[in-house]
């Protein structure tokens, strides 16, 4: 357990981690790539990976999935390496790869000996410029993905009341999408539409190569020119993305699905934090929204664990609850409440309970101890995923893909510490109207 004496234990181990960050070195290659390098030298293995400032959210509506898809294609071969090579090569080199997409970026990473870097990087500059598959290939990956949504979505009714939740809550913005496309959508995709979005996005200067492990930075600095270097410059496209209007109202969603349990999920419009070091009335609210998810939800002693599962003053009213909030992205950004009633408890009444422990700390305010707790575990949290060379690449990738500097973890720890109790109170009393509000509700087929 976490108690407020332990801030100075957390600081200090906050700090290898803030050294970490400042040993991380960026260049720039001639065609505008950016190569980003943090020697980790606990063991002989690198991580490389390679990020593209584009996701589900630089889609249009005929594009719903294509970024997604694309992912998929780019494991399908190059005129020099053929379909399923580059995975058995990688293998063979004693690694292991991967890749993910996401609303805002796309990844792809290895996990390999260090001294095998040379041959990964030059597999990576290949399919990066050289992607090719034939119609037929994309056919048969169409299907494996409108599987894949079959088995993620169709037949997961939470995630149905999810992506269903995401397109009320956003009218305009691409978020209202899905990550993996819409089913009517990827059934009638074209291999033409994937391929023009990869020459459109797939470009050096919208891409960062990101190295951690036992590596010289130098070293990589130039194997990376001898590889990715040679690509031609392309321009980045332009990005488009529709301004969500301002929600006037509350919004409700009642979804059916093959559940025994109905599910309950609620979320408000409040701002982002576009810079760690931002300091307008938007970045010191996102800080402070950080606390107040902490307090709701993230531990035993969080107040929604008590107030709704362990029925602490009362009755338990739900199995599972959750609190998250996003804190930063390329687009707007929700405050999430979630809960499983528990069996014979009305939706509603959750839903009351939900909004009454905001409504709390809005009239009550946190205790010091109560914040100090929330800092500590929100510090440790993000000194300890850097133990892991690969948790130290995802973060260098995203700061990346944000446009923020390096060692912006380090800086949001010090700008937390600053967020004081009056602040989490303030944005409890400002944000969680219901005229900002959208509630999906799922519940079973046939029931009332």
């Amino acid at each position: 357990m976490w108690v407020a004496g332990a801030l100075a234990s957390a600081v200090q181990a906050a700090t290898p981690a803030a050294t970490a960050a400042s040993r991380a070195q960026t260049f720039q290659l001639a065609n505008g790539m950016t190569v980003i390098v943090q020697p980790d030298r606990r063991s002989p293995t690198a991580v490389q990976m390679l990020w593209l400032r584009v996701g589900a959210v630089d889609e249009t509506d005929r594009e719903s999935g294509v970024a997604h898809v694309l992912e998929h294609m780019m494991f399908k071969g190059t005129p020099t390496v053929p379909e399923g090579e580059f995975s058995r090569r990688i293998a063979a080199l004693g690694g292991q790869e991967n890749a993910f997409t996401s609303r805002d970026m796309t990844a792809y990473h290895v996990q390999l000996p260090a001294e095998r870097l040379p041959e990964a990087m030059r597999l990576e500059a290949d399919r990066f410029a050289h992607n090719t598959w034939s119609d037929d290939a994309f056919l048969r990956e169409r299907a494996v993905i409108q599987e894949e949504r079959r088995q993620r979505i169709e037949d997961e009714p939470q995630s149905q009341l999810y992506e269903q939740f995401m397109a009320m809550a956003w009218t305009v913005h691409p978020y209202r999408r899905p990550v993996i496309g819409w089913m009517g959508r990827l059934q009638t995709l074209e291999p033409e539409t994937v391929r023009d979005f990869y020459r459109r996005w797939y470009v050096p200067a919208n891409a960062a190569l990101v190295v951690v492990g036992d590596v010289d930075p130098e070293q990589v600095r130039q194997w990376a020119q001898d590889t990715f270097g040679r690509l031609p410059a392309r321009a980045v496209p332009p990005r488009q993305t529709d301004a969500e209007p301002a929600q006037r109202g509350p919004r409700r969603l009642e979804w059916r699905g093959r559940t025994q349990q109905p599910t309950v999920l609620m979320g408000w419009r409040v701002p982002r934090l576009s810079h760690p070091d931002a300091d307008d009335a938007d970045a010191r609210d996102a800080l402070a929204l950080v606390l107040l998810a902490g307090a709701l939800d993230g531990h035993s002693a969080a107040r929604l664990e008590r107030a709704l599962v362990q029925g602490q003053g009362g009755e338990r009213l739900a199995d599972s609850v959750g609190a998250s909030y996003g804190l930063a992205g390329r687009g707007p950004e929700l405050f999430l409440l979630s809960a499983t009633p528990r069996a014979g408890v009305a939706v509603e009444a959750v839903e009351a309970t939900l909004k009454a422990e905001i409504g709390r700390i809005a009239r009550e305010g946190v205790t010091p101890a109560e914040l100090q707790r929330i800092k500590n575990q929100w510090m440790a949290s993000e000194v300890y995923k850097l133990d892991s060379t690969f948790a130290q690449a995802r973060e260098l990738g995203m700061h990346w893909v944000l446009g923020w500097p390096l060692d912006a973890g380090a800086r949001l720890l010090e700008r937390l510490q600053a967020v004081s109790a009056d602040d989490v109170q303030r944005v409890a009393r400002r944000y969680f109207q219901d005229d900002q509000l959208t509630v999906g509700v799922l519940r079973p087929e046939g029931g009332s």
